[in-house]
């Protein structure tokens, strides 16, 4: 020990070093978690409101998308829109949509939540569809022997549609009761139907209430036909409607097999996610692969990095 030193001073040096130890440790540690809870929030924003990946599980929009593609889907493409649903779960809530950005076109391949059945008001829970647009709002569609007229004039097929062709299997989609009811259409033969647009005033009587009701609850009204077959919206007796909101016409490039428009009726402009950009990843719907090799043979290497058209 060397002469006037403490007989303390070893003692006191190692806890020191500790303690500056965890003081310097600290900083560093709340500076980690600020980043991680940054990064948190920020790919939260980006995932509600900028951009999100999807996967195609149906056949609907074959061969331009086909099931096992996974899709980057562009949510600022048509406006800035706060989300339908309380985030990570069921519960609706009101939207704010602002279209700063753009508008759908027609032959856009959107992504949107789907309005549920033609004869409900709402579907039991939210599900995303992805289709093309080909009727925007107040054009007239139809279908002439598997052939999309939009206001008098045909639409060219997308490149990788599949045609209609009666012949084919009959298949699950072809039970079921097209939209509206009542009519006479087929999936090859379908319309005129009009686009419902914004402003638009429908008359209403006892025979035409049938095509607009749910719409009009949509919209969030109530809708009532008493016994002498008079309409009353919200309470008030009356023979016209005011539409609020602009709608859209979606249709599977699958037509054959593509549960759209033709059955469930209109898309809102609410409903409206975004755009489909691309294929990120892709690989072919096998339950039977196992092992990392077997998977690995079923990616389609071709399809990653395809833009969506």
């Amino acid at each position: 020990m060397m002469a006037g030193s403490s007989p303390h001073t070893e003692e006191q040096t190692q806890p020191d070093r500790e303690s500056a130890s965890l003081q310097t440790n600290r900083p560093r540690l709340a500076e980690y978690v600020k980043v991680i809870i940054v990064t948190i929030l920020v790919a939260f924003f980006l995932k509600i409101f900028v951009i999100e990946a999807y996967r195609i599980p149906t056949g609907s929009m074959e061969n331009t998308l086909l099931v096992g593609d996974f899709l980057v889907v562009n949510k600022l493409a048509y406006g800035f829109r706060t989300p339908s649903r309380v985030p990570f779960t069921n519960v609706a809530m009101p939207t704010l949509r602002l279209p700063i950005f753009g508008s759908v076109h027609r032959g856009d391949v959107v992504v949107f939540e789907y309005p549920g059945p033609y004869d409900e008001q709402r579907p039991a829970k939210q599900v995303n569809y992805v289709k093309r647009c080909i009727g925007l709002p107040g054009d007239t569609v139809r279908i002439v022997h598997g052939s999309v007229v939009v206001d008098g004039v045909s639409l060219i097929l997308p490149p990788h549609a599949k045609p209609l062709d009666d012949r084919e299997v009959f298949n699950s989609t072809q039970r079921m009761t097209l939209f509206p009811p009542g009519m006479s259409y087929t999936q090859s033969d379908y319309g005129p139907v009009i686009v419902p647009q914004q402003g638009d005033t429908v008359r209403l009587d006892a025979n035409s209430i049938s095509l607009w009701k749910v719409l009009i609850e949509r919209e969030k009204h109530t809708v009532l036909v008493d016994g002498a077959r008079q309409v009353y919206i919200d309470g008030e007796k009356t023979d016209h409607y005011v539409v609020e909101r602009s709608y859209y016409f979606m249709l599977g490039d699958n037509r054959d097999n593509s549960l759209d428009s033709r059955y469930w009726g209109f898309v809102p402009d609410d409903n409206i996610v975004g755009e489909a950009l691309l294929v990120y990843w892709s690989w072919e719907a096998d339950s039977t692969a196992r092992s990392v090799m077997a998977k690995s043979g079923r990616i389609r290497w071709s399809r990653i990095g395809t833009v969506i058209r």
